[in-house]
């Protein structure tokens, strides 16, 4: 039996070790990606999107994100169509990260693919492992909420300011708080 690297372990969602070569130079990758991508000016439409269509996945059409932008490695991300991100987004994608179309994401909001082990050992070891987060269509996740490992978010959901999301989110709420827990359902026909 082979082997399994570090990233295949990483992408599985098992115990892998972050540090070692290949993981290490795919994430100064897209750091050099990222440090481009947020020196560019209003004027650099095109030079940005093209950098950000480097460094994801993949990019659906009129995707947009404002700098700065920071991620591990870009290519666990994959957004739809008419994606729209507003300052300092962060998204640590060690996992899958999967955005529908029609999204919007406010200013500071965090999503976290990684996580670490509980038991002290295995972390002081240098452990790591990742769950990956889908997001469904039409959602809108406001200011500074934080998206944690594993989680899916349904479709035309909202995530108010601050929310900390730690559980799946239905189709069609809005949840807020910390714990993120659901407020009230949406009326799809309101405004």
């Amino acid at each position: 039996m082979v082997a399994r690297s570090e990233k295949e372990k990483m992408l599985a969602g098992e115990l892998y070790q972050a540090f070692g070569g290949e993981l290490f130079g795919e994430r100064q990758a897209a750091k050099r990606l990222c440090r481009e991508f947020n020196a560019t000016t209003e004027d650099q439409m095109p030079e940005r999107d093209a950098i950000l269509r480097k460094l994801l996945g993949s990019c659906g059409a009129n995707a947009f994100v404002e700098p700065s932008f920071r991620c591990d490695y870009g290519y666990n991300i994959h957004v739809g169509e008419n994606f729209y991100a507003n300052y300092d987004l962060i998204i640590l994608d060690c996992c899958e990260v999967r955005i529908g179309n029609h999204c919007m994401i406010a200013p500071r909001v965090s999503i976290f693919t990684a996580t670490h082990p509980l038991d002290a050992a295995t972390r002081v070891a240098g452990f790591e492992y990742a769950k990956p987060v889908t997001i469904g269509d039409n959602v809108w996740i406001g200011g500074h909420a934080v998206i944690n490992p594993g989680v899916t978010i349904g479709h035309n959901a909202v995530v108010a300011a601050g929310a900390v999301v730690t559980r799946d989110v239905p189709d069609g709420v809005v949840v807020a708080g910390v714990p993120a827990r659901v407020m009230r359902s949406l009326d799809p026909h309101q405004g």
